[in-house]
Order: structure tokens, then sequence, then C-alpha cells
């Protein structure tokens, strides 16, 4: 199970988790990402997808805590992961096998950025802790059409 991973993230986002088996399937087996390395016996694990990187720890309240207010479910109020995958098809496959809900169903997207529209699909999904994932699959970019300018 265990990845190597080519490069490491200079960014890696830790989330604190109720079950870590329970986000180790929903993270790897249905979202597709590899355990790097994992720590057991401190519940703790380091994923890898095609370069996106994350970790997991299960919430240990005996532990040094570094939550900075009361940890209260969903855990994932505030945030959004984007997480790019070669093929989203095969993602929602899994989800829809496990009875995974999807927070948003599959959607062609453009977003613009100066002069250039970037496309994906993209759906959104809840992991069992409420963290947002955007599961992307990149369509390219494409020139924003400029409509004709009146003299």
């Amino acid at each position: 199970m265990n990845q190597a991973v080519g490069q490491w993230a200079k960014l890696v986002p830790e989330l604190i988790v109720s079950d870590i088996s329970s986000s180790l399937d929903f993270w790897c087996d249905l979202i597709g990402f590899c355990v790097v390395y994992n720590r057991p016996l401190e519940k703790f694990a380091y994923l890898n997808l095609n370069g996106a990187q994350i970790m997991l720890e299960q919430y240990n309240d005996s532990d040094r805590a570094w939550e900075t207010a009361k940890l209260e479910a969903p855990y994932g109020r505030g945030i959004n992961f984007q997480i790019e995958v070669s093929d989203i098809h095969a993602v929602i496959q899994r989800l829809k096998m496990a009875d995974w809900p999807l927070f948003i169903a599959l959607e062609e997207r453009w977003y613009t950025a100066d002069a250039v529209a970037f496309g994906q699909l993209q759906f959104l999904v809840l992991d069992p802790d409420g963290y947002l994932l955007r599961v992307i699959e990149d369509l390219g970019e494409r020139p924003i059409q400029q409509p004709d300018q009146i003299d």
C-alpha cells in the first residue's frame, strides 16, 4: 500500500480525523490516494495522489493539542481541497459503488484568469469528517472571447 513520492509537496495540510480507518478507506479506496508512510501507533498516515499530498491523524485528546479552538464535527467547516485526478469518472464510480453521496454532482466549469479560461470537470464530496473535496479533471485552457467593441 505504500507509494514512493517523487517530490515532497511544499504545502501539506494535516487533517484531524475522528477514525483513521474510515478516513483511509475514503481517501485511498474511493478517492485514489496511496499511503506513503504511516505510524499506526499514532494513528497517522501521509498520503499521495500524483503529487497531491495530505496527512491524516486521528484525534487524541491526551496528545499535545494543536487545536486553536474546540474541535467539533464536522471538522472541515470553512475549507475545501481541490484535488486533480486523471480519470474523474473512475472516482465517481468508486463512490457510487460505495453509496457515497456527492455534495455537488459532476459538472463542467470554466474559470477565468485574465484573458484565459481554465476548464475542468468537477464534483464535490464530503469525507467522513466533513472535509469538502473538489475533485477535478483538467480540460485545458482557452482564450476568453471578448464581445465586439462598439465605436
